[in-house]
């Protein structure tokens, strides 16, 4: 794993050396050549914190849902064998490539996509949009303005849901990809919505906290 985040640091300090932060990407899918060993998010099942909550809520009502960064899809596929109807986009054209050969039988719509950049058919079109590891794997300056573009994508009475690893209140300096976020950011993530969850844990092998902060509009 150390070896791994060695090749993204190397990835996203040379994407950035060019000019292009956000290509680290692509490039990363390209050099796995379809080993998802190398991809570190992808661990071939959902994150356990939107089970958890799918399995808190089993009065949830399914709908649309947008999957951003889905990667190869683990979350996405949960998604849309509990009845959902998916959107998910990557940044990756080759990611998205990956994953349509991987469930070419699943009703999911795979999109190549940029958050800074919503398809304006998104706007106000979903009943959950799921955010996980993005926003802490993308820089500051790119992040802020990614962050603003989740909750417009949500619907009345809709939810966003973002998962990712947060800071203690005391900030450990971090050499990533990726990059703790802080409290603070997160609760501005979903400013228009109602905060209607926010959970956190501390495993023991980790410096950071893990978190998942769920929004409704109402």
């Amino acid at each position: 794993m150390d070896d791994v985040r060695k090749m993204l640091r190397n990835l996203s300090e040379a994407a950035i050396e060019r000019g292009a932060p956000l290509e680290w990407f692509e490039d990363l899918y390209e050099v796995a050549e379809k080993d998802r060993n190398l991809i570190p998010w992808s661990k071939g099942e959902p994150h356990p914190f939107l089970v958890d909550w799918l399995n808190r809520h089993s009065e949830q009502k399914t709908g649309t849902a947008l999957v951003v960064g889905c990667g190869l899809g683990e979350d996405a596929v949960f998604l849309a064998e509990k009845g959902w109807k998916v959107t998910a986009f990557d940044l990756s054209a080759s990611a998205i490539d990956w994953v349509k050969e991987m469930h070419s039988n699943l009703p999911v719509s795979w999109k190549v996509g940029d958050l800074l950049n919503p398809d304006p058919a998104w706007i106000g079109a979903f009943d959950l949009v799921l955010e996980v590891h993005i926003l802490q794997a993308i820089p500051e300056s790119f992040r802020i303005p990614a962050s603003t573009n989740l909750a417009p994508l949500v619907r009345q009475e809709g939810l966003l849901m973002c998962i990712g690893r947060m800071n203690q209140e005391t900030p450990i300096e971090v050499d990533g990809p990726p990059w703790p976020l802080d409290r603070s950011f997160i609760r501005l993530i979903g400013s228009e919505l109602d905060l209607i969850d926010f959970h956190s844990v501390q495993y023991e092998e980790e410096e950071h906290l893990r978190y998942r902060a769920v929004w409704q509009r109402s």
